[in-house]
């Protein structure tokens, strides 16, 4: 454990924000999840809101540093290609 004040500070700023980041992640990973139960129920419909829904907060994670830019751009991708693939 650090013993200078600044440094404990630093401990509890990186905790802080590991825990926002980690509930970031797990909302993109629900809303994927999401997204992919609505593919297999074959409801494209619902599954391109919940796209536009996925893009616009994996968009805000990046912007906020919880992924990079090509991490982001790769799991969009992906996600619009398996819906592509089912109309």
């Amino acid at each position: 454990m650090a013993n200078i004040k600044s440094a404990k500070k630093r401990v509890l700023v990186t905790q802080t924000k590991t825990a926002i980041n980690r509930s970031r992640k797990t909302e993109v990973k629900g809303l994927i999840k999401k997204f992919e139960m609505a593919l297999e129920a074959g409801n494209t419909e619902e599954a391109k809101t919940l796209l536009h829904d996925v893009e616009s907060t994996i968009d805000k994670a990046t912007s906020k540093g919880v992924f990079k830019k090509e991490t982001a751009s790769r799991k969009v991708g992906r996600l619009h290609r398996r819906l592509n693939t089912l109309q």
